[in-house]
């Protein structure tokens, strides 16, 4: 049987010479998107850190933990959106439900 919705977290790092406002923009977008799509949504800013290794020569990064409640089929698209994004340097989607 399929479950019918589980608990995601993601986590991103976005590029910190966007500058304040573009990271503001960019975390709301994703947090809209995840409303729109799931509920239960909680972001938590982690705000800029030094990375662990240089990822396109940039050694920090604007790091977001977004937790949210939504169907299967969201996170793919969510990943897919986050891949294109401009200013997203990484991100992982981890299913909690294991």
């Amino acid at each position: 049987m399929a479950k019918v919705s589980a608990n995601y977290e993601v986590v991103y790092i976005i590029d910190p010479a966007m500058g304040e406002e573009s990271i503001a923009a960019t975390v709301e977008k994703f947090k809209t998107l995840a409303e729109q799509n799931g509920s239960a949504v909680e972001v938590e800013e982690w705000g800029k850190r030094k990375l662990a290794y240089a990822i396109d020569y940039k050694t920090e990064g604007y790091y977001v933990l977004m937790s949210f409640t939504s169907q299967p089929s969201f996170p793919k698209e969510l990943d897919r959106i986050l891949g294109i994004t401009d200013g997203i340097l990484r991100s992982l989607i981890v299913c909690k439900d294991v």
